[in-house]
């Protein structure tokens, strides 16, 4: 049988850039159904493409897969790839979208980026494929907004 993931189970260093990260699939064992999947990233980090100072957010991705899912290590490792990666916040959040869309094909993906402070002015990024699928459950993202102490 051949090996079709070739980072989960191994191990794999985080790639260079995001455009270097390789986004693994794997078959939806319930196409036809419509459920959504949730990952939730409370310590994403990129750097601000100008004075290279680090950003931090909390990313919510929920998608309804249509036939893959994406592999969850080869995702941890895409987002990991930002860590060095200058680029501003609405690049970050509607690369990292349309980056799953282009790999995994779901009927539908929604993302939400909530970046921290800098500035004192706290960004959060929106972006949906479109109107979700009428008969699945699909949860607030319910992130409060940003309040200092």
């Amino acid at each position: 049988m051949k090996k079709v993931l070739t980072q989960l189970g191994e191990q794999t260093p985080l790639p260079e850039s995001p455009d270097k990260a390789v986004i693994e699939k794997v078959k939806n064992p319930h196409n036809g159904i419509n459920y959504c999947i949730r990952f939730s990233c409370p310590e994403f980090t990129s750097i601000c493409p100008i004075t290279s100072q680090p950003d931090f957010a909390r990313l919510m991705i929920d998608y309804v897969p249509k036939d893959f899912l994406v592999e969850s290590k080869s995702l941890k490792l895409f987002l990991g790839s930002f860590r060095n990666h200058g680029a501003f916040h609405e690049d970050c959040t509607i690369a990292i979208a349309l980056r799953l869309v282009k790999e995994i094909k779901p009927k539908w993906l929604r993302i939400g980026g909530y970046w921290y402070p800098r500035g004192g002015i706290p960004i959060d990024i929106f972006y949906q494929t479109g109107d979700a699928p009428k008969d699945v459950w699909i949860p607030q993202q319910a992130v409060d907004e940003y309040r200092g102490r």
